[in-house]
């Protein structure tokens, strides 16, 4: 069990070591970059063990593409359940599920394969910033249509200018540094 310590050690290493990039990936974009905080181990440690804090009965963790899939497999890994890849489209071979969506600066898709039975599943989502809200909240919608229980959402870095929280307010959603 994490005390008060670790998720200050865990915040402390997400606020001095995420790389922040402005005008990425389009102009007026400012980009969180966590990859300096997955390459410390300790920090990565951390992250992972906060994410799955206070997250019991989970069946699956879906980490979204990319860095989701980092912290995903991490968090399951605490939790002792499986992790389910929430890929971008086209990334996996057909029959597969999907759901469209909007981002800050554009649309996307978002697929699961068919040959995984999310039907009465307990699955947390996971992903490593909320800006709008729209990658999160299309990953539990995906989900959600195919069965699964959304037992909540957990990301490392929320971006509250952007109000993606509120696209968020179907189930419980964790961060650990709001900016």
């Amino acid at each position: 069990m994490n005390d008060a310590g670790d998720r200050t050690d865990a915040v402390a290493a997400v606020t001095r070591l995420t790389r922040w990039v402005d005008d990425f990936p389009v102009p007026g974009v400012r980009f969180g970059d966590l990859t300096p905080v997955f390459a410390d181990g300790s920090a990565l440690r951390s992250v992972v063990s906060e994410l799955a804090q206070g997250h019991h009965d989970v069946d699956l963790v879906a980490g979204i593409d990319a860095r989701g899939f980092l912290l995903g497999s991490g968090v399951a890994l605490e939790l002792g359940c499986g992790v389910l890849a929430v890929r971008k489209a086209g990334k996996l071979p057909p029959p597969v599920h999907s759901r469209s969506y909007d981002l800050e600066y554009g649309t996307a898709e978002l697929q699961v394969p068919t040959a995984i039975d999310l039907a009465g599943r307990r699955v947390l989502v996971i992903d490593d910033v909320l800006a709008t809200g729209g990658t999160v909240d299309a990953t539990a919608r995906l989900l959600a249509d195919q069965g699964a229980v959304i037992v909540g959402a957990a990301v490392v870095l929320e971006i509250t200018a952007l109000g993606g929280r509120e696209r968020c307010s179907d189930y419980p959603l964790a961060c650990l540094v709001r900016v």
